[in-house]
Protein backbone atom coordinates (compact mmCIF):
# COMPACT_ATOMS: atom_id res chain seq x y z
CA UNK A 1 0.00 0.00 0.00
CA UNK A 2 1.29 3.47 -0.66
CA UNK A 3 1.17 6.67 1.21
CA UNK A 4 -1.42 8.02 -0.95
CA UNK A 5 -3.80 5.07 -0.10
CA UNK A 6 -3.58 5.06 3.69
CA UNK A 7 -6.50 6.65 5.23
CA UNK A 8 -6.27 10.69 6.29
CA UNK A 9 -7.62 11.81 9.88
CA UNK A 10 -9.41 14.89 10.80
CA UNK A 11 -6.25 16.24 11.76
CA UNK A 12 -4.76 16.15 8.05
CA UNK A 13 -8.03 17.63 6.33
CA UNK A 14 -7.82 20.39 8.82
CA UNK A 15 -4.31 21.28 8.05
CA UNK A 16 -5.31 20.88 4.11
CA UNK A 17 -8.34 23.13 4.67
CA UNK A 18 -5.94 25.83 6.57
CA UNK A 19 -3.33 25.62 3.83
CA UNK A 20 -6.47 26.69 0.74
CA UNK A 21 -7.67 28.94 2.97
CA UNK A 22 -4.46 31.05 3.12
CA UNK A 23 -4.03 30.08 -0.51
CA UNK A 24 -6.82 31.54 -1.04
CA UNK A 25 -5.70 34.61 0.97
CA UNK A 26 -2.57 35.17 -0.85
CA UNK A 27 -5.18 35.39 -4.29
CA UNK A 28 -4.20 32.15 -5.50
CA UNK A 29 -7.34 30.90 -5.24
CA UNK A 30 -10.99 32.81 -6.38
CA UNK A 31 -13.72 31.82 -3.60
CA UNK A 32 -15.36 29.86 -5.86
CA UNK A 33 -12.25 27.68 -5.84
CA UNK A 34 -11.83 27.60 -2.32
CA UNK A 35 -15.31 26.49 -1.70
CA UNK A 36 -14.92 23.70 -3.98
CA UNK A 37 -11.76 22.58 -3.00
CA UNK A 38 -12.51 23.10 0.94
CA UNK A 39 -15.55 20.83 0.38
CA UNK A 40 -13.51 17.86 -1.22
CA UNK A 41 -11.15 18.23 1.45
CA UNK A 42 -13.49 17.66 3.97
CA UNK A 43 -15.47 14.69 2.27
CA UNK A 44 -11.37 13.16 1.33
CA UNK A 45 -10.56 9.77 2.42
CA UNK A 46 -7.50 8.93 1.80
CA UNK A 47 -3.86 11.16 1.37
CA UNK A 48 -3.80 11.09 -2.28
CA UNK A 49 -7.36 13.27 -2.48
CA UNK A 50 -6.08 15.48 -0.23
CA UNK A 51 -2.59 15.85 -2.06
CA UNK A 52 -4.39 16.25 -5.31
CA UNK A 53 -6.25 19.70 -3.62
CA UNK A 54 -2.75 21.14 -2.93
CA UNK A 55 -0.25 20.21 -5.46
CA UNK A 56 -0.80 23.14 -7.40
CA UNK A 57 -0.12 25.28 -5.02
CA UNK A 58 3.84 26.80 -2.88
CA UNK A 59 2.88 25.32 -0.25
CA UNK A 60 2.30 21.39 -1.67
CA UNK A 61 5.16 21.55 -3.70
CA UNK A 62 6.58 20.21 -0.84
CA UNK A 63 3.75 17.52 -0.12
CA UNK A 64 0.86 18.19 2.17
CA UNK A 65 3.24 15.51 5.24
CA UNK A 66 3.68 11.79 5.28
CA UNK A 67 1.19 10.86 7.60
CA UNK A 68 3.13 9.44 11.06
CA UNK A 69 3.47 5.44 10.07
CA UNK A 70 1.20 3.58 13.15
CA UNK A 71 3.28 1.24 14.96
CA UNK A 72 4.18 -1.79 13.83
CA UNK A 73 3.55 -3.86 17.19
CA UNK A 74 1.66 -2.73 20.32
CA UNK A 75 2.43 -4.65 23.06
CA UNK A 76 -0.03 -4.89 26.10
CA UNK A 77 0.56 -6.48 29.17
CA UNK A 78 -1.16 -6.29 32.79
CA UNK A 79 -1.76 -8.41 35.32
CA UNK A 80 -4.50 -7.76 38.33
CA UNK A 81 -4.64 -4.37 36.28
CA UNK A 82 -6.69 -2.69 33.66
CA UNK A 83 -5.73 -0.56 30.29
CA UNK A 84 -8.09 1.79 28.39
CA UNK A 85 -7.15 2.82 24.54
CA UNK A 86 -10.26 5.48 23.87
CA UNK A 87 -10.63 8.46 21.72
CA UNK A 88 -8.41 9.73 19.00
CA UNK A 89 -5.09 6.60 18.88
CA UNK A 90 -3.83 5.47 16.46
CA UNK A 91 -4.27 2.02 15.28
CA UNK A 92 -1.23 -0.21 14.91
CA UNK A 93 -0.32 -3.11 12.60
CA UNK A 94 -0.47 -5.89 15.39
CA UNK A 95 -1.46 -5.75 18.92
CA UNK A 96 -0.13 -8.13 21.33
CA UNK A 97 -2.37 -8.60 24.44
CA UNK A 98 -1.30 -10.34 27.48
CA UNK A 99 -3.42 -9.72 30.96
CA UNK A 100 -3.83 -11.95 33.60
CA UNK A 101 -6.26 -11.20 36.27
CA UNK A 102 -7.29 -7.42 34.45
CA UNK A 103 -8.65 -5.90 31.50
CA UNK A 104 -8.18 -4.12 28.30
CA UNK A 105 -11.16 -1.77 26.78
CA UNK A 106 -10.32 -1.11 22.65
CA UNK A 107 -12.62 1.60 21.57
CA UNK A 108 -12.27 2.31 18.12
CA UNK A 109 -15.30 4.51 17.43
CA UNK A 110 -12.72 7.58 17.40
CA UNK A 111 -9.28 5.77 16.38
CA UNK A 112 -7.09 6.98 13.78
CA UNK A 113 -7.07 4.05 11.27
CA UNK A 114 -4.48 3.94 8.87
CA UNK A 115 -4.38 0.65 7.40
CA UNK A 116 -6.84 -1.69 6.39
CA UNK A 117 -6.24 -5.04 8.58
CA UNK A 118 -5.26 -5.18 12.62
CA UNK A 119 -4.65 -8.71 13.60
CA UNK A 120 -4.83 -8.94 17.67
CA UNK A 121 -2.91 -12.20 19.11
CA UNK A 122 -4.45 -12.28 23.02
CA UNK A 123 -3.55 -14.48 25.94
CA UNK A 124 -5.66 -14.02 28.80
CA UNK A 125 -5.71 -15.71 32.12
CA UNK A 126 -9.07 -14.66 33.92
CA UNK A 127 -9.04 -11.73 32.23
CA UNK A 128 -11.08 -9.65 29.71
CA UNK A 129 -10.83 -7.83 26.38
CA UNK A 130 -13.74 -5.68 25.03
CA UNK A 131 -13.58 -4.18 21.48
CA UNK A 132 -16.00 -1.69 20.60
CA UNK A 133 -16.82 -1.01 16.75
CA UNK A 134 -17.96 1.31 14.46
CA UNK A 135 -19.85 1.37 11.33
CA UNK A 136 -17.10 -0.54 8.77
CA UNK A 137 -14.93 -2.32 11.52
CA UNK A 138 -15.24 -6.39 11.09
CA UNK A 139 -13.96 -8.61 13.86
CA UNK A 140 -12.91 -12.23 13.03
CA UNK A 141 -12.67 -14.09 16.47
CA UNK A 142 -13.08 -17.58 14.94
CA UNK A 143 -9.32 -18.37 15.40
CA UNK A 144 -9.57 -18.41 19.08
CA UNK A 145 -8.87 -21.06 21.59
CA UNK A 146 -11.42 -20.85 24.44
CA UNK A 147 -10.47 -22.68 27.96
CA UNK A 148 -13.90 -22.13 30.23
CA UNK A 149 -14.18 -18.85 28.87
CA UNK A 150 -16.95 -16.96 26.20
CA UNK A 151 -16.95 -14.65 23.29
CA UNK A 152 -19.52 -12.66 22.70
CA UNK A 153 -19.44 -10.68 19.60
CA UNK A 154 -22.52 -8.00 18.00
CA UNK A 155 -22.74 -6.77 14.95
CA UNK A 156 -22.68 -3.05 15.04
CA UNK A 157 -26.71 -1.76 13.90
CA UNK A 158 -24.62 -0.47 10.07
CA UNK A 159 -23.23 -3.90 9.27
CA UNK A 160 -24.04 -2.62 5.38
CA UNK A 161 -21.43 -0.10 5.41
CA UNK A 162 -18.40 -0.17 3.89
CA UNK A 163 -15.43 -2.00 5.46
CA UNK A 164 -13.24 -0.11 7.16
CA UNK A 165 -10.70 -2.33 8.97
CA UNK A 166 -10.97 -6.33 9.20
CA UNK A 167 -9.91 -7.06 12.76
CA UNK A 168 -8.57 -10.73 13.50
CA UNK A 169 -8.39 -11.99 17.44
CA UNK A 170 -5.91 -15.25 17.71
CA UNK A 171 -4.95 -16.47 20.59
CA UNK A 172 -5.98 -18.23 23.95
CA UNK A 173 -8.60 -17.24 26.39
CA UNK A 174 -8.71 -19.25 29.85
CA UNK A 175 -11.38 -18.71 31.87
CA UNK A 176 -11.95 -15.17 30.80
CA UNK A 177 -13.80 -13.45 28.14
CA UNK A 178 -13.53 -11.23 24.77
CA UNK A 179 -16.50 -8.80 24.18
CA UNK A 180 -17.16 -7.03 20.76
CA UNK A 181 -20.32 -5.01 20.73
CA UNK A 182 -21.39 -1.46 19.02
CA UNK A 183 -21.04 1.76 21.50
CA UNK A 184 -23.94 1.91 24.38
CA UNK A 185 -26.24 4.69 23.48
CA UNK A 186 -26.24 7.55 25.71
CA UNK A 187 -27.69 7.35 29.47
CA UNK A 188 -31.20 9.05 29.74
CA UNK A 189 -30.91 11.95 32.16
CA UNK A 190 -32.74 11.88 35.35
CA UNK A 191 -35.32 14.27 33.77
CA UNK A 192 -35.49 12.30 30.72
CA UNK A 193 -36.11 8.98 33.06
CA UNK A 194 -38.65 10.69 35.06
CA UNK A 195 -40.77 12.38 32.42
CA UNK A 196 -40.08 8.75 30.84
CA UNK A 197 -38.82 9.74 27.55
CA UNK A 198 -37.07 7.84 25.00
CA UNK A 199 -33.29 6.84 25.08
CA UNK A 200 -31.13 9.42 22.94
CA UNK A 201 -30.32 7.59 19.77
CA UNK A 202 -26.19 6.91 19.77
CA UNK A 203 -24.06 8.85 17.44
CA UNK A 204 -22.22 6.67 14.55
CA UNK A 205 -18.66 8.08 14.36
CA UNK A 206 -18.10 8.84 10.82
Amino acid sequence: MTDDELRASYEDRDRVVEMLRVAAGDGRLSAEELHERVEHALGARTYGELSVLVEDLPAGQSGMGTPAKPKDMLRIHRYGAGARYVGRWTVPKRIEVSVTGGSVLLDFTEAIITQPSLLIAATLMGGSLTLITRAGIVVDTDEVALVGSNVKAREHPDAQAPVLLRVEVTGQVTGGSINVRPPRPPRRTFWEWLLRKPARPAITAR
